[in-house]
């Protein structure tokens, strides 16, 4: 029996066309069994578009940031395998595709879209500030944390849900720095992690500001290494059952 696979999109203010084409794409080549939008503080209109494309659609009053909306996510997927990937499509359904493959083969405890890798194919580059502010970012949190990634905050990841249970108990950060934090949890829990070559694709008009983004990436840095350094350094340290994760109240649209 195949296993079962849940695809979790984050939105706020997404452009609805591309992102109708995208859940498109994501059903012809994925075949999920489930695909579920986590959508912050929609109009309605924005909401009766999305809501009749997707089997779970859960809308937050608040703006949750991109972290806390796939947190909710994964949380709320009961599918063997989960993925998330951003809603702009800068990664296509057949990069997510390959992403999701190394999980269900098992070659990969946590798969991870990585636009650095040598055999990625960058359709649209970012502006060339956009990019330096993201190399050196980049190069710093290699130095810095106990996992070394080359790309901690592709927009396309994959794991398998069991994995997830463990790993989400130590995530708190709502933002973008959420990816660096998952990526830092999963390999300081000892969980093996694969990055997967990406046709990527820039997209300008995507609601994350690259100078914002950078200063809240750099504020969360120290935090998620000290966090992570504990996990690799105390094995009691992942039997502390955490802080729950603070919750937003949301409208039910077929996830609840």
């Amino acid at each position: 029996m195949s296993e079962s696979l849940g695809i979790v999109v984050p939105a706020y203010d997404p452009d609805i066309e591309a992102l109708l084409a995208y859940i498109e794409d994501i059903r012809a080549i994925l075949d999920p069994s489930t695909v579920r939008v986590e959508l912050d503080t929609p109009s309605d209109a924005v909401a009766s578009r999305i809501e009749p494309v997707v089997d779970e659609l859960n809308v937050a009053t608040q703006r949750r940031g991109k972290g806390g909306a796939v947190m909710d996510g994964f949380d709320g997927l009961s599918t063997d395998i989960l993925a998330f990937a951003d809603a702009d499509g800068s990664v296509p359904a057949s990069s997510l595709a390959t992403i999701v493959d190394h999980v269900r083969g098992e070659t990969a405890d946590v798969s991870i879209g990585s636009r650095r890798h040598p055999d990625s194919e960058i359709v649209d580059h970012q502006t060339v500030g956009r990019r330096f502010l993201g190399d050196v970012f980049a190069f710093t949190a290699r130095q810095l944390l106990p996992t070394k990634c080359y790309d901690y905050q592709c927009g396309a990841k994959a794991l398998r849900a069991e994995a997830w249970d463990e790993i989400g108990h130590h995530c708190y950060e709502s933002g973008f720095a959420w990816d660096l934090e998952f990526v830092s949890v999963a390999g300081s829990l000892g969980y093996g992690i694969t990055e997967v070559p990406v046709e990527w694709e820039d997209h300008p008009d995507s609601t994350v500001d690259p100078v914002w983004t950078t200063v809240e990436l750099g504020r969360a840095l120290l935090d998620v290494r000290r966090r992570a350094n504990a996990i690799s350094d105390s094995p009691r340290y992942r039997d502390i059952q955490p802080t729950p994760r603070s919750k937003l109240t949301y409208t039910g649209n077929n996830g609840d």
